[in-house]
């Protein structure tokens, strides 16, 4: 059985658990006194851990032993989604969860059809829960919903790596994915030879997908100025939870650990 906990809430070797969690352990895991746990700080480490008592909807747990645990993409992807209405939304964000996004940033496009929303609450508890069940070392963070053209200007003196997937056009993935690979080495030896810092962030890997109505030609272009590469997944036009499933899938196949 597995929990996850807040690092700042796993102090000391007995730590007490009350609301929503303990509602969980108790009622859905059927959990009693005696029965081991994992409990996971959602920052690469857990904790072999036994219950040593339910007493008036709380739950007391021994912290025996912290263990290192890293089940994550050696990718620092980090998924751009256009807000997508009703529970579309809910779905890719699990799904991109368990397809081990590090980062998830709700982006409000021209043609994104919800301009506020107050759901990024809702859907960290998804991302937790999808964590949780996919074994996963950590959880994604998933921001607060921000304009698509502030959140590509935010820094202006670095360039993004990565790619916006457009239907309307783009270098075909592979392609695309070769691009990177060169323009990546290309610095790489820069680097060395000159001791330079590179102007990219190899750390970050961006995928950026529309909503319902997909980008506009505006965006795409701006988005190229700051250095992502417009893609396509193909000739067929796919819905925008599709393709961002899609897209993910692919780029961990091609440069993560799928």
């Amino acid at each position: 059985m597995r929990i996850i906990l807040p690092k700042e809430q796993i102090k000391g070797q007995r730590i007490t658990i009350s609301g929503e969690k303990a509602r969980y352990l108790i009622s859905v895991l059927r959990c009693n006194a005696g029965d081991e746990l994992q409990v996971f700080d959602g920052e690469g480490s857990f904790y072999k851990s036994r219950i040593s008592g339910i007493d008036n909807k709380e739950v007391k747990i021994d912290l025996l032993e912290k263990i290192p645990f890293d089940t994550e993409s050696p990718l620092n992807l980090i998924l751009i989604q256009g807000i997508l209405k009703g529970d579309k939304m809910d779905w890719v964000i699990q799904k991109a969860t368990e397809l081990g996004v590090k980062e998830i940033i709700p982006a409000i496009t021209e043609r994104g059809q919800i301009r506020e929303t107050r759901k990024a609450a809702r859907w960290r508890k998804i991302a937790e829960e999808a964590s949780r069940q996919s074994g996963r070392s950590m959880v994604p963070a998933v921001r607060e919903p921000v304009e698509f053209s502030s959140l590509l200007m935010a820094d202006s003196s670095m360039a993004l790596r990565g790619f916006i997937f457009w239907e309307e056009g783009g270098l075909p993935l592979k392609g695309a994915i070769q691009k990177i690979k060169m323009h990546d080495a290309r610095y790489t030896i820069q680097d060395k030879k000159n001791h330079e810092s590179c102007i990219m962030n190899p750390a970050s890997f961006y995928v950026a997908i529309g909503p319902e109505g997909g980008f506009t030609k505006e965006e795409v272009r701006l988005a190229e100025s700051r250095g992502l590469i417009a893609t396509s997944l193909g000739k067929r036009i796919l819905r925008a939870e599709t393709a961002a499933i899609s897209a993910v899938t692919l780029v961990q196949f091609l440069m993560g650990d799928i």
